[in-house]
């Protein structure tokens, strides 16, 4: 009889759900929250024009929404395979479960195609006349993400670009499911805000990791950038951002008032969508402050932890929508 030891059966049980956890974990499903930029076409398009039947709208961004997130996902896994080195070197990173060595490179690299191929699948519920049109959008975010993490990533305001083309191609898709044509105020201001929030995260890396230096040993391209650039461009998206949300509401102008019709304000109008730059401009804002201070180094994670961003986003969405749906034209 062998003197080997058997291992516990609870240990291999123990392991295997390890795996199947780091697996969940490899797939970063809070970053499916990302996806909401799918329904921004639709919504506002339903806001706009009450007689389509919203029901199918919906229906049709979240199937975009869920070839995106699973698509996003597969190139994740990728991307973790790539700067799995680079990784191990990061306070947070280091226990992504590739860098950690929970989920070996192989198993990772038949779960990115599996993730990949399932992407495809929601396509196939989506009406004939839009699913080519959502599937180009959805290759071509595979594609940019997939160059992003062999090259872009390693050129300065190319990698940013690249980031930022991602959630614009979001919103391009789920314009696409739905057949709709995305407006120019949308796409600038999903691009900057994109653009923001890529730059907030290296600003914020730098002030996280506490210097230059250890912010380049996990992302070799913050060599490139410095302390002053990094702050500068964060201003530039930001106020961007805000303007050309301004510049949407102006265009709403006449849309949202309560005009008076006697007394000495008689004719005298207020275009109630502008109080939605209240919230904007505190949520924006908000982000810059801690992404400077450090307390956060990833915009994603500041949105899912910081009450004070929440409440904002959460006024601002709600002012949008009770003024854009609950109050009808006076344009």
């Amino acid at each position: 009889m062998s003197g080997a030891v058997e291992p516990p059966a609870g240990n291999a049980a123990s392991s295997a759900g390890s795996v199947v956890k780091g697996l969940i974990k490899l797939a970063r499903p809070h970053q499916w929250a990302k996806s909401a930029f799918v329904y921004i076409g639709p919504l506002y398009h339903l806001t706009q024009e009450s007689d389509r039947p919203w029901w199918p709208m919906i229906w049709a961004a979240t199937l975009a929404a869920a070839t995106f997130a699973l698509a996003s996902s597969g190139c994740y896994v990728f991307n973790d395979l790539a700067d799995a080195e680079a990784d191990r070197t990061h306070p947070r990173k280091c226990r992504r479960p590739i860098a950690s060595g929970l989920i070996a490179p192989g198993l990772a690299r038949v779960y990115g195609v599996a993730l990949l191929i399932a992407a495809a699948v929601p396509l196939f519920l989506l009406d004939r006349a839009v699913a080519p049109w959502v599937a180009v959008a959805a290759g071509a975010h595979v594609a940019n993400v997939l160059l992003y993490s062999v090259w872009i990533k390693h050129r300065p305001i190319a990698d940013v670009i690249s980031l930022s083309m991602g959630f614009v191609l979001r919103v391009i898709g789920g314009c696409a499911a739905v057949a709709i044509v995305p407006t120019t105020w949308l796409l600038n201001v999903t691009f900057f805000l994109s653009m923001f929030l890529a730059f907030g995260k290296r600003l914020g890396e730098r002030r996280s990791m506490g210097s230059a230096e250890a912010a380049t040993g996990a992302r070799k391209v913050q060599a490139r950038y410095s302390d002053d650039l990094l702050r500068m461009v964060v201003v530039v998206t930001a106020v961007a951002t805000l303007l050309g949300y301004a510049g949407y509401v102006q265009t709403r102008d006449g849309s949202y008032q309560i005009v008076l019709d006697s007394g000495p304000l008689a004719g005298f109008g207020f275009n109630l969508l502008w109080v939605t730059m209240l919230p904007a401009t505190y949520g924006l804002l908000r982000a810059m402050l801690l992404l400077e201070q450090g307390k956060f180094d990833d915009p994603t994670e500041l949105a899912a932890k910081d009450r004070a961003f929440q409440l904002a986003a959460a006024l601002f969405a709600g002012l949008t929508l009770a003024l854009t749906v609950f109050m009808p034209d006076a344009g």
